[in-house]
């Protein structure tokens, strides 16, 4: 495949392709659910529909692509994940119909489970596992300070129409993917020769291993059995979040501005919190001694807990918009740290096909939680639904309690 002989380092072009993808989600998904019920005029049966074609089609590409990518190659997954993304937006903020946005929802679910596992596996190949975790904490920051300019500019094209951040957003990402077929380096990953391939054979033995390595290390499990309960919780949550600003509050005036623009401001507020979040996680927490990143893990998602539970009862604007704010703090922290305790307990053979499992778990979760959730939500009131969404995360403490008591102090050495 084409690759640009350029003195970009693969940390570099991680950066670079952290932040412009961030740009893009956030250009889009700061109006996206305001979009899909404004003007595509989905009823919540179809907005549920769509987040369930969503994260089936997540469940069941998730292992396959991942194996793809640990056999063939990570950057030609990434660089065709991304590139589907931007198509599958494009298509969707250019027809506002139920049929076409569930169209572009199962693009969207393949490029994501292409991209998902194959992007993590692929930088923690080219710049190693004592680095990988100051990485991911990096990129992060990037990425908030990126999707911080992208929620403004998403407000900003949203007011002169509401599509059109959504189809900029999709055009970006296809971009990315030309970026990243010209300079994304893959020099730490050996694939199975030409002479050796079996295709199905390969994908088939490189799954079994990563089952295998599943099976005989209980602490992934345990990080499984949590992938499980994040999914669980996340889709009631992420469709109704919105809803329950939009029917149970009054937004305080802006002036002529339109409410739409208090989401840009939930946006772009909760980006600075997080940047801030990090840099003191990126310099006070040792990632490489595993029991304190499972302390802060638990720290994390305790106070996570706690905020949707808070978020679920207010009766307040304000201290509704305080409980969403430090919700977005605490869950954004929590990803790269929890990518990697994950990444940390994988052998590199496998580790983008055991990735995509948990992927594949999560998704499944969402899949299982998120309609009795909805439907908890259109039975009795949305407040309930979020409640529910609360107590379907609370399991993970005691996984993450479990975790800590079976880790001692173990550190992560470079090889």
């Amino acid at each position: 495949m084409l690759v640009h002989k350029s003195n970009l380092s693969a940390y570099t072009v991680y950066l670079i392709y952290s932040g412009i993808t961030s740009l893009s989600f956030s250009l889009i998904f700061t109006v996206n659910m305001v979009y899909q019920v404004e003007t595509a005029r989905l009823n919540p049966l179809q907005l549920v529909l769509v987040g369930t074609a969503l994260e089936f089609v997540a469940f069941v590409c998730q292992v396959p692509t991942g194996v793809l990518a640990d056999v063939y190659s990570r950057r030609l997954a990434v660089i065709l994940g991304i590139l589907l993304f931007g198509l599958a937006f494009v298509l969707e903020g250019s027809f506002p119909r139920f049929d076409v946005i569930l169209v572009s929802q199962i693009l969207f679910g393949i490029g994501a489970t292409l991209s998902d596992g194959a992007e993590q596996a692929w930088i923690t190949d080219e710049v190693g596992e004592v680095r990988i975790g100051h990485v991911f904490l990096r990129s992060t920051q990037v990425g908030l300070l990126a999707g911080l300019l992208g929620a403004i500019m998403s407000v900003g094209f949203a007011s002169i129409r509401i599509n059109l951040p959504i189809v900029i957003g999709g055009t970006l990402s296809i971009g990315v993917a030309g970026f990243l077929l010209l300079f994304m380096p893959e020099n730490n990953f050996h694939p199975i020769s030409k002479t050796e391939r079996h295709t199905w054979r390969e994908m088939g033995n490189t799954f079994r291993s990563g089952s295998h390595v599943v099976r005989v290390r209980p602490i992934l499990i345990t990080i499984l059995l949590i992938a499980l309960f994040y999914g669980l919780y996340s889709e009631g949550y992420d469709r109704l979040w919105t809803a329950h600003f939009l029917k149970n509050f009054t937004f305080p005036p802006l002036g002529q501005l339109k409410p739409i623009v208090w989401f840009g401001i939930i946006s772009v507020v909760g980006m600075l919190l997080t940047l801030g979040a990090t840099e003191i996680v990126r310099r006070w927490v040792n990632i490489a001694q595993q029991r304190i990143l499972i302390r802060a893990l638990f720290v994390l998602n305790t106070l996570s807990v706690v905020s949707i539970l808070i978020f679920a009862l207010a009766g307040n604007f304000f201290l509704a918009i305080a409980a969403v704010l430090l919700f977005k703090v605490f869950r954004t922290v929590n990803d790269p740290i929890y990518m990697t305790w994950l990444t940390q307990n994988i052998d590199a053979k496998v580790r983008a096909t055991v990735i995509s499992m948990s992927g594949q778990v999560d998704a499944f979760g969402q899949i299982v939680g998120g309609p009795p959730v909805g439907y908890i939500g259109t039975a009795f009131s949305i407040r309930a639904a979020l409640l529910a969404s609360g107590a379907l995360l609370s399991p993970v403490l005691l996984l993450y309690a479990y975790a800590a008591r079976k880790t001692r102090g173990k550190v992560i050495h470079a090889s």
